[in-house]
């Protein structure tokens, strides 16, 4: 067994909305079950506009709502992430096409929803230009996808 901790990014476009909703709801499953030394979890956008912002105050309410607190601020990715993460979870396929355009290797960009149960799902769709309905949605698909992303890397842990 390893003693490193498992790196994962969550990434979308501004890292307001959806990327730190996600990095939010995978730490408290982290604290709810005693696994925060096992990680270094943040997250990040793939444009810098918002790089120093809080979370989008949509986001924050919503999360407050259900229990995560999203005290981040926003920053851009760069390309020492490619190194420093063993996972780049993306929110959707833009975001994974421009991280590998910029050269982070394949092996390490995933699609958040490739964990979640029902397949028809895919990308978690940004809210950032709709009403507070979007972010209900954007943390239902979240939260179940970050369940099954824990205990697939859970699982991995009994078999190092």
């Amino acid at each position: 067994m390893t003693n490193q901790p498992t790196r994962v990014l969550f990434i979308c476009m501004g890292n307001i909305c959806r990327s730190p909703a996600a990095e939010a709801v995978f730490v408290s499953l982290l604290d709810d079950r005693g696994l925060t030394d096992r990680f270094h979890v943040d997250s990040a956008g793939t444009g810098g506009w918002h790089a120093g912002a809080p979370a989008d105050a949509r986001s924050r309410a919503e999360g407050e709502r259900r229990g995560f607190e999203l005290s981040t601020t926003a920053r851009q990715v760069h390309d020492g992430d490619w190194e420093a993460f063993d996972l780049l979870v993306c929110m959707d396929h833009d975001n994974a096409a421009l991280l590998s355009e910029r050269g982070a290797p394949d092996h390490k960009v995933r699609l958040l929803l490739e964990w979640h149960p029902d397949s028809q799902h895919r990308e978690v769709p940004d809210p950032y230009y709709g009403g507070p309905e979007g972010f209900v949605h954007m943390y239902d698909l979240i939260e179940a996808a970050c369940e099954r992303l824990l205990e697939e890397l859970q699982a991995s842990f009994s078999a190092d």
